[in-house]
């Protein structure tokens, strides 16, 4: 890669390694929040609410005036109104209503990066496939390392703490905003390959598969550390006399979390194997039928047993996402490919923040474990709309 290539991949890396690890900091200081807040997790988990909806739906809108001001002034804002929002979260821990709104601002702010950098990378990267794949493992080390992080510092100095290191590596990203190198413009990234006669039905059945996988996505992401730190109680046992003074629910809850999604790291690599040898078709269905089972599992299973399957889920719940992304390129409109991933985004991230109300109904009426057995059914759901789309697929080309 040139100097230019690997200038730009350093800011956008960075910035997809900050947006997820914003939105994945607070399931991991859930139960310590709702200690502070003396509310019941259920009601301090419906504080995400809004931050994780804004983060999902204003990906369209940031991405249509990414076109037209470019790139460069709006990662700019995401770092610096992320990082003011992670500020004022930091002191409003022990208000409710401020700390939501707070969130809504991060969500807000980091919704900024995923329609901006991935089209930044497009226009600028000569190899854009390699760019892609890079860029997308700094976005899984955001998810793996946001729980670790959040849960160490918030065991050591508290959630205060926590909220002021969320501001402090979000505004950070201005430095190597400042020192970018400008690329070169390159032709538009992403030919279609598959000629599905002007249809539309391929694409549109996609999105509703996207919808429903990010409903699952942002389930299993708010509730993970939780959920770990509840049911693994005799594998926290064994990690406290190990771990002497520094062990704490919270912390192993958050270590677990974290590695669950290193482990997705390596199934996003599998997962781009397997699109090119297989038809993207069969690979995303596969990839989806094998999550059904270990969720099932997860709801049924504790301590390392739960930890086996969760790593299980996390391999193909990610894993099939260069898959997705790749049929997404393939199947939009000829000329719409930037509206193709905002699309997406809305989908995956924001209508996928209804999950958190149905996590909380589920709860709340059948208990924690049954989160998960909704969530196969999600999957069931989203396997049987995968059909569909292979069908119109075969039919339209």
């Amino acid at each position: 890669m040139s100097p230019e290539d690997r200038s730009l991949l350093t800011v956008t890396c960075y910035g997809h390694f900050m947006s997820h690890f914003n939105m994945l900091v607070f399931p991991a200081v859930l139960l310590p929040l709702s200690a502070s807040f003396g509310m019941d997790m259920v009601d301090t988990l419906a504080l995400s609410f809004w931050m994780y909806l804004l983060f999902g739906v204003t990906a369209l809108p940031w991405g249509l005036l990414a076109d037209k001001i470019g790139p460069r002034p709006l990662l700019a804002l995401f770092h610096l109104g992320a990082g003011l929002c992670g500020l004022l979260a930091a002191f409003s821990v022990s208000d409710p209503f401020w700390f939501s709104f707070s969130l809504a601002g991060i969500g807000f702010f980091s919704g900024i990066y995923h329609p901006v950098g991935l089209g930044w990378i497009a226009k600028e990267i000569k190899n854009t496939s390699k760019g892609m794949a890079i860029n997308g493992m700094f976005g899984n080390l955001g998810l793996a390392s946001a729980p670790l992080v959040a849960g160490t510092v918030n065991y050591l100095w508290g959630a205060t703490a926590v909220y002021v290191a969320v501001a402090m590596v979000n505004i950070s990203g201005l430095i190597f905003l400042y020192f970018v190198k400008n690329g070169r413009q390159m032709p538009a990234a992403g030919k279609r390959i598959e000629d599905t006669k002007n249809s539309m039905a391929p694409f549109l059945v996609l999105l509703v598969c996207m919808m429903l996988g990010g409903i699952v996505y942002r389930a299993v992401s708010v509730t993970l550390p939780a959920y770990f730190e509840l049911q693994n109680q005799s594998f926290y046992s064994a990690f406290l006399h190990l771990a002497g003074e520094f062990g704490s629910a919270n912390v192993f809850a958050t270590i677990i979390t974290s590695s669950i999604y290193l482990v997705g790291m390596a199934g996003q690599y599998f997962g781009g194997k397997v699109g090119e040898k297989i038809d993207l078709g069969k690979g995303y269905l596969l990839f989806h039928l094998l999550t059904i089972p270990a969720s099932i599992a997860m709801a049924l299973t504790s301590n390392i047993p739960l930890v086996t399957v969760a790593m299980i889920h996390s391999f193909f719940l990610l894993g099939m996402q260069p898959i997705e992304n790749t049929l997404v390129a393939r199947l939009s409109p000829p000329g719409l490919h930037s509206t193709a991933y905002g699309l997406k985004f809305i989908l995956t991230f924001g209508v996928g923040a209804l999950s958190v109300s149905m996590v909380t109904g589920v709860k709340e009426a059948f208990g924690f474990n049954a989160v998960y057995l909704a969530l196969a059914g999600v999957s069931s759901l989203l396997a049987a709309t995968i059909l569909l789309l292979n069908y119109y697929r075969k039919k339209t080309v």
